[in-house]
């Protein structure tokens, strides 16, 4: 297990210690409202625990991209009642995150309260992971916490610069992200499953690259195995496929024959002439009877349930990317009925299954599964680049 504090590592009684806490509250919003509170709830039992142990809270987070100006539209204010209404407590707003104005709302702030900084990157210093902005932020708190694992792939000042500053512990959130992930590649339990889907190879070329010498069971859906079905000779016909990269697929295949990762394309699809929802001309068929005008838009029923077989005999599965065209019917068949059996051997106790990214996290909620894989990241660079095995800023800075 990697090595990192934890919330049980402070004192049981933090009263009169201000915590810098980083969280993600860049939510999606609309009519000045959030449309989805997902991640004030993740960070919900870190906040809430600090503030029951009595320590002054002081809430960090990014909103948007103002690239080191302020803007009104990307006030962190604009959030304030939505985390109001999800922690069921009041929040100060406190529209500075260093200086006189934070020190005075310290103390007003009584132990136990919690207070909402602006928008770090109003300050170029943030992106710049700037150490006098960082220390600047740092003098204002006891210790800090770290409970933003979608922000850990940025070496900012907030998620890596303060964690050099201050005590640095992880927040429920990120030690439960955390945890899971050891458990999916850094010491899990073999033989390990990993679906990789999405339309492009280009896009997830470090993932593929890392995974086939982590797994023994490399299952490949979306647009990008038609890449590989065209590496291995098949005509593809007009589906989505990247011709210049299939030489790269091709060394992908041979790097997994050689680590005794068995890769699997699909043998049986689904095609259409045109995408749109339940085509008249949709069908199945065997991957080389594809006709020139017609597309793959998802793996076939024979392909899903030998895949699923093939999940039966392992113990560990990571999942990034859907196996088709999810969004429309029928094209979203695969995805859920892949994810279905996931689940279903998670509910068993057989399997151990972590997936993540934006797609990944919609296609489950789709198949309506989401809540019964072992754990479901909602983080998506972060979770990327984690999946592509590097080391995230955020995450080291909180190990030593």
């Amino acid at each position: 297990m990697p090595d990192f504090r934890t919330l049980d590592d402070l004192p049981a009684d933090l009263s009169g210690q201000v915590a810098l806490v980083r969280v993600d509250l860049n939510l999606p919003m609309k009519d000045g409202s959030a449309t989805d509170v997902t991640r004030v709830e993740a960070v919900r039992p870190t906040i809430l625990e600090l503030a029951d142990r009595g320590a002054k809270v002081l809430l960090l987070a990014h909103f948007g991209r103002p690239e080191g100006r302020r803007y009104s539209t990307m006030s962190t204010s604009l959030v304030q009642g939505d985390v109001t209404r999800v922690l069921g407590r009041e929040i100060m707003f406190i529209p500075e995150v260093m200086g006189p104005v934070v020190e005075q709302s310290i103390g007003i702030l009584r132990n136990g309260d919690i207070g909402l900084l602006d928008n770090v990157r109003f300050w170029p210093g943030e992106e710049a992971n700037d150490p006098d902005f960082a220390r600047g932020m740092a003098a204002h708190g006891d210790f800090y916490v770290n409970d933003a694992f979608s922000a850990a792939h940025r070496a900012h000042a907030s998620t890596e610069g303060l964690a050099r500053c201050l005590p640095a512990y992880a927040g429920r959130a990120m030690e439960t992200e955390l945890r899971a992930l050891d458990a999916a590649l850094g010491n899990p339990q073999p033989p390990v499953a990993a679906v990789v889907g999405g339309a492009k190879i280009s896009t997830k070329l470090d993932v593929l690259e890392n995974l086939v010498g982590r797994v023994q069971h490399l299952i490949i859906g979306g647009g990008m195995a038609n890449t590989f079905l065209a590496a291995r000779g098949v005509d593809v016909g007009k589906s989505l496929c990247e011709h210049d990269l299939l030489a790269t697929a091709n060394r992908i295949m041979d790097t997994a024959d050689h680590a005794g990762c068995t890769v699997h394309l699909p043998y049986d699809v689904v095609v259409a002439r045109e995408f749109a929802a339940n085509p008249p001309s949709w069908r199945t068929c065997n991957v080389h009877e594809v006709a020139a005008d017609e597309m793959i838009l998802d793996v076939g029923p024979q392909a899903v349930e030998s895949l699923g077989d093939v999940l039966k005999t392992c113990r560990t599965l990571v999942w990034n990317g859907p196996l088709g065209a999810f969004e429309i019917e029928p094209f979203d068949a695969a995805t859920v009925a892949l994810a279905r059996t996931a689940a279903a051997l998670t509910q068993d106790g057989s399997l151990t299954s972590v997936a993540g990214g934006g797609d990944t996290v919609a296609a489950l909620a789709h198949a309506g599964v989401k809540d019964e894989f072992s754990f479901v990241s909602t983080a998506g660079g972060a979770f990327l680049e984690w999946l592509e095995g590097r080391d995230l800023p955020g995450v080291a800075a909180l190990k030593g």
